[in-house]
């Protein structure tokens, strides 16, 4: 009998129904109508600016709610329960035909998303594989492959409903398809951790 080991997996963090409906509610109500920052890429796509928690008696509760979650995400990154803190939070609208193109966050160690609005099956966000990147050069891509999480240059990620909540590592690349749907509103966070401690040689995190 053979054995098949996926070597250094990306870890991915699903947590359903993370914010009530109560906070989800007012959170949409709040910032709607305050993303008045146009995408570079996307007419129908605009963002709040950089918010901290302390900016909204929203995000704090919203903080509050997310915190424990990125402690638990972050053990499996980093092999310990560390503290974390949100290092900044901003509001996406996604109108009707409107995409994300594809994209990393930068000075951060866990990214993730809050869906605030239900979200049409078409733009779902989809994560995939960094372009040039330690792969084969040539691909065996036909119609009779049948794909594998090895194979595969993409993953389309669950269906979200409102208040549910999506960690995973800030470099991997991610995207959202054209939007056929209703306003898709998120809200999305970047975090650090308190401090990494390379046998002794420490980095601490402030701000």
């Amino acid at each position: 009998m053979h054995e098949l080991f996926g070597l250094f997996p990306t870890p991915f963090m699903r947590v359903p129904a993370a914010l009530d409906a109560a906070l989800v509610t007012g959170l949409v109500s709040h910032f709607s109508n305050t993303a008045g920052i146009a995408n570079n890429a996307s007419g129908q796509l605009s963002h709040t600016a950089m918010l901290k928690p302390g900016d909204s008696p929203l995000l704090v509760e919203a903080a509050r709610a997310i915190t424990p979650h990125l402690a638990e995400f972050g053990a499996q990154m980093f092999g310990e329960r560390l503290g974390w803190s949100l290092k900044e939070m901003w509001v996406n609208l996604l109108d009707t035909g409107g995409r994300q193109a594809m994209h990393n966050h930068a000075n951060s160690f866990i990214s993730g998303v809050v869906y605030l609005t239900p979200t049409h099956p078409d733009a779902r966000t989809v994560f995939m594989k960094s372009p040039g990147g330690s792969d084969f050069a040539f691909k065996n891509d036909h119609a009779d492959v049948t794909t594998t999480p090895y194979s595969a240059d993409k993953w389309i990620s669950p269906q979200p409903e409102p208040g549910d909540l999506v960690l995973f590592p800030s470099y991997l690349m991610h995207a959202v398809p054209s939007n056929p749907g209703a306003r898709r509103i998120t809200m999305a966070l970047n975090a650090i951790p308190t401090q990494l401690d390379s046998w002794g040689y420490k980095i601490t995190f402030g701000g």
